[in-house]
């Protein structure tokens, strides 16, 4: 019997190629997109997920702040963790980690500059499913000079030799041994430090032998009794999932407060592990939205698949009735015939999915680069096989049932007399459908065209500072120090415009401090400024504005001089800020100038409080301007003057424009998907389109060969084969531009600045989907319209 099925099924879609084409190419198109977001999705939600105790482990966050300064502190101070493990008895174990940035580590002849190492507690290895595969797992730091480093970065450095015991200089003369080796991290992991270090080396370093101090007065003896630096990512490995973490956070700001009273109320929170990767420390929206979103997109990119082959099985069903009926007539059951439309439609399926198949494995290198991700289709996933089968089960159902049960439910002698004509060509089940299909895609048009302007706005806002045809790098100790000699020998080179420095990257946040004081402070006033250590050229280099007082001359009275932008002033509740006093943690001294806001982190967030402090010991990077037609003057002068200070460390710069773009990759990103999802969805629909109007050309022949005949022009019998579908089409942009709006102005909150969703967005996204739908109505509809009558009516 199924063999029959699948005779008769191979048979009726061999008969009918063009309509079996325009299903498979939908078919094939919609699965693949639809899995590969899908896998994309699910990417997203296992983040951290082989973590065997990731239900138990919280990253810790502390809120400070008031007003628009207001921030949550990812990373905390040194002691909650060791306070916590000994105070705290829901607290099992803890982990601290510290990343450094980059740095250069050389073994022999070779040097590689790093950017994912840190330092970090030996628990690290034991909270976290990262276990030494070489080295002893119960102490992979048996001293302050031990380094861990993953499976690849002991293959680069080492090739096929052993690397335990191996020396490797790290930056100038800084000699480490490595201890251990670790797996490569999952790409999902939000961890990906390919080299560690032991936490007790940086309290070494910084605190007894530095002999740290904040007041030059009072020594801290160890990052366990430093309360004010804020720079360790701190994880709280729990005893069970059942623990109140409310009442957790209120002992360790108990814990705080009780050390450092100055800085009460200092409330504590805590995030989930599992929840880091897609949602802010409180608990605000992070990046779920985007991942509902595509989740969502991808089921319409399937469903609009779906509905193609519903509305063209329907659509055909009358030209069928005659087959159904003779085949009631001598003898099949409606279950038969039920079970021989859905062969048919699994026929069909089985074909679009192998093609699905075959392209997901052709393109998938194209999709992770196009993405950023490392999606493997790894046929021994289970979870992956779980995404497949599931989105194939569900559009095979979607696509097959109704179209079965429609084609079964025929009676046979109304079908042979002609007279079912007004049951089944009752259409109105079909335009539903055609407008839920448009409605969809000009949705995702709407989405496009919202992210494009969005990140169009972002690249031409005025920042408050010149970004262009500038180049910044971090300097080493040497060149630090000799600064001002490098700047004057780069000057000389007429490719170099202008030389600063700064004690941040200008265009993301760096450091911040609620330590601080003025006249008429409120009492309740918890206000954080960022901090910006400059030299007296960074104002003028940067073409910044200053709109009362003066910039820094460079003399020794500035270092008791400070600079603040406009949000500060307006923060700090002071109309004449000029000549009035501020103190910055130890620091006492006056505000001598008020610089115009400028965007300092990304465009997601508003303008905080800046202070600028005359600093130049603390500045460690370089900023060279130059023209854009001299910029490889510029670099190669600077790469010259690098070498004498490190030259077998690799020179690594980046130009700021550049830099600043790729803080909104992933909008890039989402433009790019959004682009290549309405286009996918708009081709798919106008392939249904297109093999409707096909039918319906069909279908009317006779009635339109009686229309020439009697004097009808072209022009009217393509208006009356386009107007029925265009009016499906004005139905959908009217349903669509609500809805789209609602979510694009939703997608937009995330942005302190950001455009506004004007009228020519929708007019555009809809003329555009009209003019697509009314090209590819008239491909069939001028083909049945130039027709000779003649044949048509001889054939009728």
């Amino acid at each position: 019997m199924i063999k029959n099925y699948i005779k008769t099924a191979w048979r009726n879609i061999l008969q009918n190629k063009f309509y079996a084409t325009i299903n498979v190419a939908g078919l094939t198109v919609g699965l693949v997109v639809g899995l590969f977001m899908l896998l994309w999705v699910q990417d997203e939600l296992s983040y951290d997920k082989f973590n065997t105790k990731a239900k138990n482990i919280y990253k810790v966050g502390i809120v400070g702040g008031t007003g628009i300064s207001k921030q949550i502190f990812s990373n905390i101070i040194a002691p909650v963790a060791t306070y916590a493990k000994s105070e705290i008895p829901e607290v099992k174990d803890a982990v601290r980690i510290m990343g450094i940035g980059d740095a250069p580590f050389k073994y022999k002849d070779k040097v590689f500059y790093e950017s994912d190492f840190a330092f970090t507690d030996p628990s690290y290895f034991t909270v976290f499913d990262f276990n030494l595969i070489k080295g002893d797992k119960r102490n992979p730091f048996p001293d302050n000079n031990s380094l861990v480093i993953t499976e690849s970065t002991a293959k680069k450095y080492f090739g096929s030799e052993d690397p335990i015991g191996k020396i490797v200089t790290m930056g100038q003369d800084e000699q480490v041994k490595v201890t251990g080796v670790i797996p490569d991290y999952p790409a999902n992991s939000s961890f990906q430090y390919h080299v560690l270090l032991p936490i007790s080396r940086f309290n070494d370093l910084s605190y007894i032998k530095s002999k740290k101090t904040y007041d030059n007065k009072t020594i801290v003896p160890s990052m366990d009794a430093d309360w004010s630096m804020f720079g360790f990512e701190t994880y709280l490995l729990l005893k069970n999932d059942k623990v109140n973490t409310a009442a957790l956070e209120k002992k360790m700001q108990a814990i705080h407060e009780r050390n450092k009273p100055e800085d009460a109320p200092v409330p504590y929170l805590t995030q989930p592990l599992l929840k880091m990767h897609l949602y802010r420390p409180d608990g605000t929206d992070g990046g779920m939205s985007t991942v509902t979103t595509f989740a969502i997109v991808a089921l319409m990119i399937l469903v609009i698949a779906c509905i193609n082959y519903v509305n063209l099985s329907t659509a055909r069903s009358m030209l069928r009735a005659k087959e159904v009926s003779m085949r009631k007539i001598i003898g099949a059951g409606k279950f038969q015939l039920f079970m021989q439309f859905m062969v048919e439609t699994a026929l069909l399926f089985f074909i679009a999915s192998v093609l699905a198949f075959v392209l997901m494995i052709v393109l998938l290198p194209h999709f992770n680069q196009f993405s950023g991700k490392q999606i493997a289709l790894d046929l021994s996933n289970y979870n992956i096989w779980l995404c497949i089968i599931l989105t194939l089960l569900g559009t095979l159902a979607a696509s097959s049932i109704y179209p079965a049960l429609l084609l079964s439910s025929f009676e046979p002698l109304k079908a042979l007399k002609g007279k079912i004509s007004v049951s089944i060509g009752n259409v109105a089940f079909r335009r539903i459908l055609v407008v839920l299909q448009f409605s969809a895609s000009i949705i995702l048009i709407i989405g496009t065209l919202v992210i494009g302007n969005q990140l169009r706005f972002i690249r031409n806002k005025n920042l408050g500072y010149d970004k262009e045809n500038i180049f910044s790098f971090t300097m080493r100790d040497g060149m630090q120090k000799d600064f001002n000699v490098m700047k004057t020998e780069l000057l000389k080179n007429p490719a170099v415009l202008s030389v600063t420095r700064a004690g941040r990257n200008i265009i993301t946040n760096g450091s911040s401090t609620g330590d601080n004081d003025w006249d008429g402070k409120p009492a309740n006033s918890n206000m954080w400024f960022n901090q910006i250590y400059s030299d007296k050229d960074l104002i003028p280099f940067f073409n910044m504005k200053i709109l009362a007082g003066e910039n820094f001359k460079g003399v020794v009275a500035d270092s008791a001089h400070f600079l603040v932008n406009e949000t500060a002033v307006k923060e700090m509740g002071i109309k004449d800020p000029i000549g009035k006093r501020l103190r910055i943690q130890t620091r006492n001294g006056t505000i001598i100038g008020v610089v115009k806001d400028f965007h300092f982190t990304t465009i997601h967030k508003k303008i905080e409080p800046a202070v600028f402090q005359y600093q130049p010991d603390y500045c460690w990077r370089a900023y060279i301007k130059t023209t854009g037609k001299d910029a490889q003057k510029a670099i190669a002068a600077t790469l010259a003057s690098w070498k004498q200070y490190n030259n077998d460390v690799p020179f690594n710069y980046a130009f700021l424009d550049e830099s600043y773009n790729k803080l909104y990759t992933t909008e890039q990103k989402q433009g790019s998907l959004f682009n290549l999802f309405a286009t996918i969805a708009i081709v798919i629909s106008c392939l249904g389109l297109f093999g409707l109007a096909t039918y319906s050309a069909q279908v009317k022949t006779r009635e339109i060969g009686i229309r020439k005949v009697l004097g009808a022009s072209v022009a009217k019998i393509i208006g009356l084969l386009a107007t029925e579908f265009m009016v499906l089409i004005i139905i959908a942009i009217i349903i669509a531009i609500p809805i789209a709006w609602f979510a694009m102005n939703s997608w937009l909150q995330d942005f302190a600045y950001k455009i506004n969703v004007g009228w020519m967005v929708f007019l555009f996204a809809g003329g555009g989907a009209t003019l697509i739908a009314l090209a590819t109505i008239s491909i069939q509809s001028v083909k049945a319209a130039l027709a000779n009558p003649v044949k048509s009516l001889r054939s009728e």
